[in-house]
């Protein structure tokens, strides 16, 4: 049963090779077009299911098993655990500083000094610093950034830039710290020395730095923005102090010290539930919505359900709800399926061969 067409795998014309890619650029295409924004939510996904069956099929008829196939996309998937379990840290980590008034502290004090005149490009460089200090992006873009994306529309600029600004210096404090999982495992895959390799990433992470130095510097805006309604509603209603940077605090000391990426950013998600508990236990009531229970289980249950599936904001100030209603683990259950099934695909594809078919003539 499955036996394939062949004895022993073939190799693959370039017509052959060249259907499975075409068929998921195609279904990409009418994804979006049914589907638009919403398209991640699911229909991208199915996409790639069916694209990897095309080339399983492909795969089949020039030799490889459907065992075969099936450990390669097993194995594709596996080499993302860990990074699938770093989304869902992050997911549950702005939950609970969503509640606790981590972001909105973040927002509070950016917004009084933060110039938008040369907003994206300070963004960029306070993420590039924080990431050479602890080696990773992923922390920085999922802590910081998503703060300065909310001064961001505090103050009406564009989140997505802002984005993009935070992703810049992120990703280059990432490949040029000593402290990078990335980095380490590069050289311990080449047998190279790490210091080397930091220092020749540097030739084009610079470069590449400075050139979006350039670009965020253009996008600065002349505008005189009133914050004083924002940060006045702000200290009124969650009463933003020092206190509250304790979260982010552990999480960047605990990321220095070289703890796990998931262990360090899951217990700055649990260090914003105790936050929320100690400085805002009538939100975590409120928010759990569960008055036939004691005062300390209601505020559990409010912590535990900002970690499962997200905060939601009903302060009635529509910037401030937009903000705050985000987070939990669940939010990242469709990039998670999304990254699982690509790799599935990406697996599938390398196993056949396709790619170095497709690759060869250039």
């Amino acid at each position: 049963m499955f036996k394939p067409r062949h004895k022993s795998p073939v190799t693959l014309g370039f017509g052959a090779a060249l259907l499975p890619v075409a068929t998921l650029v195609g279904l990409l295409a009418v994804s979006f077009y049914l589907f638009g924004d919403s398209a991640a939510l699911g229909p991208n996904q199915i996409a790639l299911v069916f694209s990897a069956l095309v080339a399983m099929y492909i795969a089949w008829l020039h030799g490889h098993t459907v065992e075969a196939l099936g450990a390669a996309a097993v194995a594709s998937v596996t080499t993302a655990i860990s990074a699938l379990f770093i989304l869902l840290g992050v997911g549950a980590l702005i939950g609970t500083w969503a509640l606790s008034g981590t972001l909105m502290a973040m927002v509070y004090y950016g917004l009084q000094l933060l110039n938008p005149d040369y907003f994206y490009v300070t963004s960029c460089v306070i993420c590039a610093v924080v990431a050479v200090s602890i080696g990773s992006s992923w922390t920085v873009a999922g802590t910081i950034g998503i703060g300065l994306m909310g001064v961001a529309e505090s103050m009406g600029l564009s989140p997505a830039i802002t984005a993009g600004a935070v992703i810049s210096g992120a990703y280059f404090g990432d490949k040029s710290s000593p402290l990078s999982d990335t980095a380490n495992l590069a050289c311990a895959a080449a047998g190279s020395n790490l210091y080397d390799h930091v220092k020749e990433s540097l030739w084009t992470s610079v470069p590449a730095l400075l050139l979006a130095f350039g670009i965020f510097l253009t996008f600065g805006s002349s505008g005189e923005f009133d914050t004083t309604k924002v940060t006045s509603f702000i200290d009124e209603m969650f009463h933003p102090s020092v206190w509250h940077f304790l979260p982010l605090l552990l999480v960047l000391v605990l990321a220095v010290m070289r703890w796990p990426p998931f262990v360090t950013i899951f217990i700055g998600a649990l260090a914003g539930g105790v936050m929320a508990a100690l400085l805002a236990p009538e939100r975590a009531i409120s928010f759990a919505d569960a008055t036939n229970l004691p005062g300390w289980l209601a505020i559990i249950k409010g912590v535990w359900a900002a970690l499962a599936t997200g905060y939601v904001s009903n302060t009635g100030f529509p910037a401030v709800d937009t903000l705050l209603t985000r987070g939990g683990m669940s939010s990242m259950l469709s990039t998670v399926w999304l990254i699982l099934v690509a790799l599935a695909f990406g697996g599938i594809v390398e196993k056949a061969g396709i790619l170095e078919r497709l690759l060869g003539p250039l």
